[in-house]
């Protein structure tokens, strides 16, 4: 984990942040549910740069997307969830990206930050019962979880040693 990021570090965490916004720009949104990849540059961050560079690159990415391409209220509390998103993942991959981690990582940003704290969001701006709205959810959380998985297994497997070869973190 770095303290001081360098020039590149910083330039690399931007094109992180680009990354994001286009790809939750791609996503299938509504005003209830959320699928896409727009976690693959967070999770980048997070193994190359940590926790807090994770963090920043969903916040950073959530605040931006919702002034460009707005798909209802700007409201913190979906962005305190991206930053917390990126936080977990890069403090399971501190050390290693494992099978384990990657499935106790998912399993708290996919349950406990995706399903409960963006339905007590969505609760909270729509004025929609919790209980309700939370069943309706568990097929989100479920399919983004197997997403999530495979996708962080295949970025470690795949992605990130290209990227290690050629120096480009």
């Amino acid at each position: 984990m770095h303290t001081k990021m360098s020039v590149k570090s910083v330039s690399v965490v931007g094109l992180l942040v680009a990354m994001e916004i286009i790809l939750a720009r791609f996503s299938i949104h509504t005003w209830n549910i959320k699928i896409g990849f727009s976690f693959v540059p967070i999770v980048v961050a997070a193994i190359f740069y940590g926790p807090i560079a994770g963090g920043l690159v969903g916040a950073i990415g959530d605040v931006i997307s919702a002034v460009l391409f707005p798909v209802g209220a700007y409201f913190p509390g979906f962005t305190l969830t991206a930053f917390l998103t990126g936080a977990v993942f890069g403090w399971f991959f501190r050390k290693k990206v494992s099978l384990g981690n990657v499935i106790l990582s998912v399993l708290i940003a996919q349950v406990l930050i995706s399903q409960v704290m963006n339905t007590y969001w969505i609760s909270f701006l729509y004025g929609s019962p919790f209980w309700p709205l939370f069943l309706t959810r568990i097929y989100q959380t479920a399919g983004m979880f197997v997403v999530q998985t495979a996708g962080i297994m295949l970025i470690e497997k795949k992605l990130m040693p290209v990227l290690r070869k050629y120096e480009m973190m």
